[in-house]
Protein backbone atom coordinates (compact mmCIF):
# COMPACT_ATOMS: atom_id res chain seq x y z
CA UNK A 1 0.00 0.00 0.00
CA UNK A 2 1.32 3.41 -0.98
CA UNK A 3 0.97 6.19 1.55
CA UNK A 4 2.11 9.79 1.74
CA UNK A 5 2.75 11.98 4.76
CA UNK A 6 0.73 15.11 5.49
CA UNK A 7 1.91 16.80 8.69
CA UNK A 8 1.84 14.21 11.45
CA UNK A 9 -0.63 11.85 9.77
CA UNK A 10 -0.63 9.26 7.03
CA UNK A 11 -2.89 9.91 4.06
CA UNK A 12 -3.90 6.46 2.87
CA UNK A 13 -5.38 5.77 -0.54
CA UNK A 14 -9.14 5.30 -0.73
CA UNK A 15 -10.68 1.87 -0.58
CA UNK A 16 -10.78 -0.18 -3.78
CA UNK A 17 -14.46 -1.08 -3.46
CA UNK A 18 -16.26 2.25 -3.01
CA UNK A 19 -19.68 0.98 -4.11
CA UNK A 20 -19.53 -1.94 -1.70
CA UNK A 21 -18.42 0.40 1.08
CA UNK A 22 -21.37 2.69 0.40
CA UNK A 23 -23.73 -0.27 0.44
CA UNK A 24 -22.35 -1.63 3.71
CA UNK A 25 -22.68 1.72 5.46
CA UNK A 26 -25.97 2.70 3.84
CA UNK A 27 -27.94 -0.51 4.32
CA UNK A 28 -27.01 -0.83 7.96
CA UNK A 29 -27.63 2.85 8.58
CA UNK A 30 -31.04 2.65 6.89
CA UNK A 31 -32.02 -0.25 9.14
CA UNK A 32 -30.83 1.64 12.23
CA UNK A 33 -32.90 4.68 11.37
CA UNK A 34 -35.94 2.73 10.27
CA UNK A 35 -36.14 1.33 13.80
CA UNK A 36 -35.53 4.73 15.37
CA UNK A 37 -38.17 6.59 13.37
CA UNK A 38 -40.84 3.91 13.55
CA UNK A 39 -41.22 5.02 17.16
CA UNK A 40 -41.88 8.64 16.13
CA UNK A 41 -44.42 7.80 13.44
CA UNK A 42 -46.37 5.50 15.78
CA UNK A 43 -46.05 7.64 18.91
CA UNK A 44 -49.79 8.23 19.32
CA UNK A 45 -50.53 4.48 19.36
CA UNK A 46 -47.70 3.76 21.79
CA UNK A 47 -49.03 6.53 24.04
CA UNK A 48 -52.49 4.94 24.15
CA UNK A 49 -51.20 1.46 24.98
CA UNK A 50 -48.11 1.88 27.17
CA UNK A 51 -48.93 4.90 29.35
CA UNK A 52 -51.87 5.48 31.72
CA UNK A 53 -54.54 7.81 30.39
CA UNK A 54 -55.26 11.12 32.05
CA UNK A 55 -58.86 12.15 32.46
CA UNK A 56 -57.83 15.78 32.75
CA UNK A 57 -55.61 16.14 29.67
CA UNK A 58 -55.42 13.90 26.61
CA UNK A 59 -51.93 15.24 25.76
CA UNK A 60 -50.36 13.69 28.88
CA UNK A 61 -49.77 10.19 27.39
CA UNK A 62 -48.38 11.75 24.21
CA UNK A 63 -46.06 13.98 26.23
CA UNK A 64 -44.90 10.88 28.12
CA UNK A 65 -44.19 9.09 24.84
CA UNK A 66 -42.13 11.99 23.53
CA UNK A 67 -40.32 12.21 26.86
CA UNK A 68 -39.22 8.59 26.36
CA UNK A 69 -38.21 9.57 22.81
CA UNK A 70 -35.97 12.24 24.34
CA UNK A 71 -34.59 9.79 26.94
CA UNK A 72 -33.39 7.60 24.09
CA UNK A 73 -31.54 10.59 22.68
CA UNK A 74 -29.68 11.12 25.93
CA UNK A 75 -28.11 7.68 25.59
CA UNK A 76 -26.75 8.71 22.21
CA UNK A 77 -23.75 10.62 23.61
CA UNK A 78 -22.83 7.52 25.61
CA UNK A 79 -23.16 5.44 22.46
CA UNK A 80 -21.13 7.95 20.47
CA UNK A 81 -18.36 7.83 23.06
CA UNK A 82 -18.30 4.06 23.62
CA UNK A 83 -18.85 2.93 20.02
CA UNK A 84 -16.59 5.70 18.78
CA UNK A 85 -13.88 4.37 21.06
CA UNK A 86 -14.43 0.87 19.66
CA UNK A 87 -14.14 2.27 16.14
CA UNK A 88 -10.90 4.10 17.01
CA UNK A 89 -9.42 1.14 18.89
CA UNK A 90 -10.77 -1.95 17.11
CA UNK A 91 -11.78 -0.58 13.72
CA UNK A 92 -14.78 1.02 12.06
CA UNK A 93 -16.25 -2.29 10.89
CA UNK A 94 -16.22 -3.79 14.39
CA UNK A 95 -18.19 -0.84 15.75
CA UNK A 96 -20.70 -1.00 12.89
CA UNK A 97 -21.31 -4.68 13.63
CA UNK A 98 -22.06 -4.00 17.30
CA UNK A 99 -24.44 -1.11 16.58
CA UNK A 100 -26.61 -3.04 14.12
CA UNK A 101 -27.04 -5.96 16.53
CA UNK A 102 -27.94 -3.63 19.40
CA UNK A 103 -30.55 -1.91 17.29
CA UNK A 104 -32.15 -5.18 16.23
CA UNK A 105 -32.47 -6.37 19.82
CA UNK A 106 -33.91 -3.09 21.06
CA UNK A 107 -36.41 -2.93 18.19
CA UNK A 108 -37.68 -6.39 19.06
CA UNK A 109 -38.02 -5.30 22.68
CA UNK A 110 -40.23 -2.35 21.67
CA UNK A 111 -42.39 -4.69 19.60
CA UNK A 112 -42.85 -7.00 22.59
CA UNK A 113 -43.52 -4.26 25.16
CA UNK A 114 -46.62 -5.13 27.21
CA UNK A 115 -49.52 -2.68 27.52
CA UNK A 116 -50.20 -0.68 30.64
CA UNK A 117 -53.52 -2.50 31.00
CA UNK A 118 -51.81 -5.90 31.28
CA UNK A 119 -48.50 -5.07 33.03
CA UNK A 120 -49.03 -1.75 34.77
CA UNK A 121 -45.90 0.29 35.41
CA UNK A 122 -43.72 -2.48 33.94
CA UNK A 123 -44.90 -1.46 30.45
CA UNK A 124 -43.26 2.00 30.39
CA UNK A 125 -40.20 0.54 32.17
CA UNK A 126 -39.68 -1.98 29.33
CA UNK A 127 -40.21 0.76 26.74
CA UNK A 128 -37.66 3.03 28.42
CA UNK A 129 -35.11 0.18 28.53
CA UNK A 130 -35.62 -0.48 24.81
CA UNK A 131 -35.22 3.21 23.95
CA UNK A 132 -32.03 3.42 26.02
CA UNK A 133 -30.55 0.56 23.98
CA UNK A 134 -31.71 2.19 20.75
CA UNK A 135 -30.10 5.46 21.79
CA UNK A 136 -26.83 3.70 22.56
CA UNK A 137 -26.88 2.06 19.15
CA UNK A 138 -27.82 5.13 17.11
CA UNK A 139 -25.22 7.33 18.82
CA UNK A 140 -22.55 4.79 18.01
CA UNK A 141 -23.86 4.29 14.48
CA UNK A 142 -23.39 7.92 13.54
CA UNK A 143 -19.87 8.05 14.94
CA UNK A 144 -18.74 4.88 13.19
CA UNK A 145 -20.59 5.24 9.89
CA UNK A 146 -19.65 8.91 9.45
CA UNK A 147 -15.99 8.05 9.82
CA UNK A 148 -16.32 4.93 7.68
CA UNK A 149 -18.09 6.72 4.81
CA UNK A 150 -15.74 9.69 4.60
CA UNK A 151 -12.61 7.55 4.89
CA UNK A 152 -13.92 5.34 2.05
CA UNK A 153 -14.17 8.29 -0.35
CA UNK A 154 -11.76 9.01 -3.16
CA UNK A 155 -10.13 12.43 -3.77
CA UNK A 156 -12.67 15.20 -4.25
CA UNK A 157 -15.58 12.92 -3.35
CA UNK A 158 -15.89 13.25 0.43
CA UNK A 159 -18.95 15.48 0.14
CA UNK A 160 -20.66 13.03 -2.21
CA UNK A 161 -19.92 10.05 0.05
CA UNK A 162 -20.97 12.10 3.06
CA UNK A 163 -24.39 12.69 1.51
CA UNK A 164 -25.16 8.98 1.66
CA UNK A 165 -25.33 9.28 5.45
CA UNK A 166 -28.68 11.00 5.00
CA UNK A 167 -29.65 9.16 1.83
CA UNK A 168 -29.65 5.98 3.89
CA UNK A 169 -31.18 7.68 6.93
CA UNK A 170 -33.97 8.99 4.70
CA UNK A 171 -34.46 5.55 3.16
CA UNK A 172 -34.96 4.16 6.66
CA UNK A 173 -37.42 6.92 7.47
CA UNK A 174 -39.28 6.35 4.21
CA UNK A 175 -39.72 2.68 4.92
CA UNK A 176 -40.85 3.46 8.48
CA UNK A 177 -43.24 6.16 7.28
CA UNK A 178 -44.50 3.99 4.45
CA UNK A 179 -45.13 1.00 6.71
CA UNK A 180 -46.91 3.23 9.24
CA UNK A 181 -49.05 4.80 6.49
CA UNK A 182 -50.07 1.42 5.07
CA UNK A 183 -50.97 0.09 8.51
CA UNK A 184 -53.01 3.18 9.42
CA UNK A 185 -54.87 3.08 6.09
CA UNK A 186 -55.60 -0.66 6.09
CA UNK A 187 -56.17 -1.58 9.73
CA UNK A 188 -59.00 -0.43 11.94
CA UNK A 189 -58.23 1.80 14.91
CA UNK A 190 -58.92 -1.15 17.20
CA UNK A 191 -56.41 -3.40 15.42
CA UNK A 192 -53.78 -0.67 15.25
CA UNK A 193 -54.07 -0.17 18.99
CA UNK A 194 -54.17 -3.90 19.61
CA UNK A 195 -51.26 -5.30 17.57
CA UNK A 196 -50.73 -3.23 14.41
CA UNK A 197 -48.29 -0.77 16.00
CA UNK A 198 -46.01 -3.67 16.99
CA UNK A 199 -45.51 -4.99 13.45
CA UNK A 200 -42.94 -2.37 12.29
CA UNK A 201 -40.68 -3.06 15.28
CA UNK A 202 -40.64 -6.82 14.79
CA UNK A 203 -39.97 -6.24 11.09
CA UNK A 204 -37.10 -3.91 12.06
CA UNK A 205 -35.48 -6.65 14.11
CA UNK A 206 -35.51 -8.91 11.04
CA UNK A 207 -34.04 -6.14 8.87
CA UNK A 208 -31.17 -5.68 11.31
CA UNK A 209 -30.02 -9.23 10.57
CA UNK A 210 -29.84 -8.32 6.87
CA UNK A 211 -27.75 -5.26 7.72
CA UNK A 212 -25.46 -7.38 9.88
CA UNK A 213 -24.88 -9.83 7.03
CA UNK A 214 -24.05 -7.09 4.51
CA UNK A 215 -21.60 -5.39 6.84
CA UNK A 216 -19.54 -8.54 7.17
CA UNK A 217 -18.14 -7.85 3.69
CA UNK A 218 -17.06 -4.27 4.40
CA UNK A 219 -13.41 -3.22 4.09
CA UNK A 220 -11.77 -1.64 7.14
CA UNK A 221 -10.87 2.03 6.52
CA UNK A 222 -8.60 2.66 9.50
CA UNK A 223 -5.05 2.86 8.15
CA UNK A 224 -2.39 0.28 9.00
CA UNK A 225 -0.43 2.96 10.86
CA UNK A 226 -3.41 3.73 13.08
CA UNK A 227 -3.96 0.04 13.76
CA UNK A 228 -0.35 -0.29 14.97
CA UNK A 229 -0.45 2.88 17.05
CA UNK A 230 -1.23 2.84 20.82
CA UNK A 231 -4.96 2.81 21.46
CA UNK A 232 -6.46 6.19 22.40
CA UNK A 233 -8.02 6.72 25.83
CA UNK A 234 -11.79 6.91 26.19
CA UNK A 235 -11.80 10.68 26.80
CA UNK A 236 -8.71 11.56 24.77
CA UNK A 237 -10.66 13.43 22.08
CA UNK A 238 -12.34 15.67 24.65
CA UNK A 239 -9.16 16.20 26.64
CA UNK A 240 -6.83 16.98 23.73
CA UNK A 241 -9.31 18.61 21.31
CA UNK A 242 -11.79 20.71 23.35
CA UNK A 243 -12.09 23.42 20.69
CA UNK A 244 -12.98 20.88 17.99
CA UNK A 245 -15.55 19.31 20.31
CA UNK A 246 -17.24 22.66 20.92
CA UNK A 247 -17.13 23.37 17.19
CA UNK A 248 -19.04 20.15 16.46
CA UNK A 249 -21.74 21.29 18.90
CA UNK A 250 -22.06 24.71 17.28
CA UNK A 251 -22.24 23.24 13.79
CA UNK A 252 -24.89 20.72 14.82
CA UNK A 253 -27.31 22.71 17.05
CA UNK A 254 -29.28 24.42 14.29
CA UNK A 255 -29.05 21.46 11.94
CA UNK A 256 -30.47 18.97 14.39
CA UNK A 257 -33.46 21.04 15.52
CA UNK A 258 -34.36 21.79 11.89
CA UNK A 259 -33.82 18.19 10.84
CA UNK A 260 -35.99 16.57 13.50
CA UNK A 261 -38.67 19.22 13.16
CA UNK A 262 -38.97 18.88 9.40
CA UNK A 263 -38.37 15.18 8.85
CA UNK A 264 -40.19 13.55 11.76
CA UNK A 265 -42.17 15.98 13.93
CA UNK A 266 -43.82 18.23 11.33
CA UNK A 267 -46.70 15.84 10.48
CA UNK A 268 -47.50 15.57 14.20
CA UNK A 269 -47.09 19.35 14.60
CA UNK A 270 -49.58 19.94 11.78
CA UNK A 271 -51.97 17.39 13.26
CA UNK A 272 -51.87 19.03 16.70
CA UNK A 273 -52.04 22.65 15.54
CA UNK A 274 -54.23 22.57 12.42
CA UNK A 275 -56.40 19.48 12.86
CA UNK A 276 -55.03 17.87 9.70
CA UNK A 277 -56.04 14.23 9.24
CA UNK A 278 -53.44 11.76 10.58
CA UNK A 279 -53.29 9.78 7.32
CA UNK A 280 -52.80 12.93 5.20
CA UNK A 281 -50.04 14.14 7.53
CA UNK A 282 -48.17 10.83 7.25
CA UNK A 283 -48.54 10.77 3.45
CA UNK A 284 -47.18 14.31 3.10
CA UNK A 285 -44.25 13.34 5.30
CA UNK A 286 -43.51 10.30 3.16
CA UNK A 287 -43.53 12.24 -0.13
CA UNK A 288 -41.35 15.04 1.22
CA UNK A 289 -38.85 12.53 2.61
CA UNK A 290 -38.46 10.94 -0.84
CA UNK A 291 -37.78 14.41 -2.28
CA UNK A 292 -35.27 15.08 0.49
CA UNK A 293 -33.37 11.84 -0.16
CA UNK A 294 -32.98 12.69 -3.85
CA UNK A 295 -31.47 16.08 -2.99
CA UNK A 296 -28.63 14.74 -0.81
CA UNK A 297 -26.10 13.64 -3.50
CA UNK A 298 -26.61 16.96 -5.29
CA UNK A 299 -25.70 18.84 -2.12
CA UNK A 300 -22.65 16.65 -1.59
CA UNK A 301 -21.42 17.21 -5.15
CA UNK A 302 -21.92 20.98 -4.86
CA UNK A 303 -19.86 21.05 -1.67
CA UNK A 304 -17.02 19.13 -3.35
CA UNK A 305 -16.92 21.76 -6.05
CA UNK A 306 -17.68 25.00 -4.17
CA UNK A 307 -16.87 24.21 -0.54
CA UNK A 308 -18.71 23.28 2.65
CA UNK A 309 -19.24 26.73 4.11
CA UNK A 310 -21.52 28.16 1.34
CA UNK A 311 -23.95 25.26 1.75
CA UNK A 312 -23.93 25.51 5.54
CA UNK A 313 -24.74 29.23 5.35
CA UNK A 314 -27.50 28.55 2.79
CA UNK A 315 -29.07 26.24 5.35
CA UNK A 316 -28.47 28.29 8.51
CA UNK A 317 -29.47 31.73 7.25
CA UNK A 318 -32.37 30.27 5.27
CA UNK A 319 -33.88 28.60 8.32
CA UNK A 320 -33.20 31.57 10.58
CA UNK A 321 -35.26 33.75 8.21
CA UNK A 322 -37.93 31.31 7.04
CA UNK A 323 -38.70 28.93 9.94
CA UNK A 324 -41.36 31.22 11.42
CA UNK A 325 -43.21 32.09 8.19
CA UNK A 326 -43.10 28.49 6.97
CA UNK A 327 -44.49 26.97 10.18
CA UNK A 328 -47.08 29.73 10.55
CA UNK A 329 -48.23 29.03 6.98
CA UNK A 330 -49.48 25.54 7.92
CA UNK A 331 -53.21 25.01 7.47
CA UNK A 332 -55.64 22.10 7.54
CA UNK A 333 -54.46 21.26 4.03
CA UNK A 334 -52.44 18.37 2.64
CA UNK A 335 -51.04 20.55 -0.19
CA UNK A 336 -49.87 23.32 2.18
CA UNK A 337 -48.15 20.85 4.51
CA UNK A 338 -46.40 19.20 1.55
CA UNK A 339 -45.18 22.57 0.18
CA UNK A 340 -43.91 23.68 3.61
CA UNK A 341 -42.09 20.38 4.11
CA UNK A 342 -40.47 20.42 0.66
CA UNK A 343 -39.34 24.04 1.05
CA UNK A 344 -37.69 23.15 4.34
CA UNK A 345 -36.08 20.06 2.81
CA UNK A 346 -34.31 22.17 0.18
CA UNK A 347 -32.80 24.41 2.85
CA UNK A 348 -32.01 21.48 5.13
CA UNK A 349 -29.95 19.77 2.41
CA UNK A 350 -27.29 22.45 2.89
CA UNK A 351 -26.57 20.89 6.28
CA UNK A 352 -27.45 17.22 6.01
CA UNK A 353 -25.67 16.44 2.74
CA UNK A 354 -22.27 17.43 4.11
CA UNK A 355 -22.43 17.17 7.90
CA UNK A 356 -20.56 13.85 7.91
CA UNK A 357 -17.72 15.30 5.82
CA UNK A 358 -17.53 18.50 7.87
CA UNK A 359 -17.36 16.56 11.13
CA UNK A 360 -14.76 14.07 9.88
CA UNK A 361 -12.56 16.83 8.49
CA UNK A 362 -12.34 18.49 11.92
CA UNK A 363 -10.78 15.63 13.93
CA UNK A 364 -7.49 13.72 13.42
CA UNK A 365 -7.81 9.99 12.58
CA UNK A 366 -6.60 8.69 15.96
CA UNK A 367 -9.74 9.91 17.76
CA UNK A 368 -11.99 10.73 14.80
CA UNK A 369 -14.93 8.44 15.60
CA UNK A 370 -15.12 9.16 19.33
CA UNK A 371 -14.29 12.82 18.71
CA UNK A 372 -17.29 13.15 16.41
CA UNK A 373 -19.60 10.81 18.28
CA UNK A 374 -19.80 12.37 21.72
CA UNK A 375 -20.24 16.12 21.03
CA UNK A 376 -22.47 15.48 18.01
CA UNK A 377 -24.75 13.09 19.87
CA UNK A 378 -24.87 15.30 22.97
CA UNK A 379 -25.97 18.27 20.84
CA UNK A 380 -28.58 16.15 19.06
CA UNK A 381 -29.87 14.96 22.44
CA UNK A 382 -30.19 18.50 23.76
CA UNK A 383 -31.86 20.06 20.71
CA UNK A 384 -32.96 17.35 18.26
CA UNK A 385 -34.29 14.72 20.65
CA UNK A 386 -36.32 17.29 22.56
CA UNK A 387 -37.90 18.87 19.44
CA UNK A 388 -41.16 16.83 19.52
CA UNK A 389 -41.41 17.30 23.28
CA UNK A 390 -40.81 21.07 23.10
CA UNK A 391 -43.30 21.51 20.26
CA UNK A 392 -45.96 19.55 22.13
CA UNK A 393 -45.14 21.34 25.39
CA UNK A 394 -45.53 24.79 23.78
CA UNK A 395 -48.94 23.62 22.54
CA UNK A 396 -49.87 22.36 26.02
CA UNK A 397 -48.88 25.74 27.52
CA UNK A 398 -51.00 27.61 25.00
CA UNK A 399 -48.02 29.12 23.15
CA UNK A 400 -47.67 26.93 20.06
CA UNK A 401 -46.47 29.96 18.07
CA UNK A 402 -43.22 30.12 20.07
CA UNK A 403 -41.87 26.85 18.69
CA UNK A 404 -41.00 28.27 15.20
CA UNK A 405 -39.02 31.05 16.90
CA UNK A 406 -37.15 28.46 18.94
CA UNK A 407 -36.08 26.74 15.71
CA UNK A 408 -35.09 30.03 14.07
CA UNK A 409 -32.91 31.20 16.96
CA UNK A 410 -30.91 27.95 17.07
CA UNK A 411 -30.32 28.12 13.32
CA UNK A 412 -29.11 31.71 13.68
CA UNK A 413 -26.61 30.65 16.36
CA UNK A 414 -25.23 27.92 14.10
CA UNK A 415 -24.99 30.38 11.20
CA UNK A 416 -22.60 32.50 13.26
CA UNK A 417 -20.43 29.40 13.72
CA UNK A 418 -20.50 28.68 9.96
CA UNK A 419 -19.24 32.19 9.23
CA UNK A 420 -16.00 31.48 11.11
CA UNK A 421 -15.61 27.86 10.01
CA UNK A 422 -12.41 27.15 8.03
CA UNK A 423 -12.97 25.65 4.58
CA UNK A 424 -11.84 22.00 4.46
CA UNK A 425 -13.40 20.68 1.25
CA UNK A 426 -10.18 20.64 -0.78
CA UNK A 427 -7.74 19.53 1.90
CA UNK A 428 -6.40 15.98 2.17
CA UNK A 429 -8.06 13.81 4.82
CA UNK A 430 -5.45 12.36 7.15
CA UNK A 431 -5.96 8.65 7.87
Amino acid sequence: MVATMTGMHTVAPPTRRPVRQLLAASVGNAVEWYDWYAYTFLATYIADQVFPDSADNSLVPLLSTFAVFAVGFFMRPVGGLLMGAIADRRGRRAALTVTILLMGGSSLLVGLTPTYATAGVLAPVVLVAARLLQGLSVGGEFAASTTFLVESAGPGRRGLFSSFQYVSTTAGQLVASGVATVLVDTLSEERMNGWGWRVPFVFGAVLSLVGFWIRQGAQETRSAEQQRAPRPGLFEALRRHPRESLLIGGITAGGTIAYYTWTSYLPMYAELNTGLDKSDALLAGTISLAFFGLLQPLGGLLSDGFGRRPLLLFFGVGFALLSVPLLHALRDSFAVLLLVQCAGMILLTGFTSISAAVNAEIFPPRVRAAGIGFPYSLTVALFGGTAPYMGTLFKEMGHAGLFPWYVAVLCLVSSLVYLRLPETAHKELAR
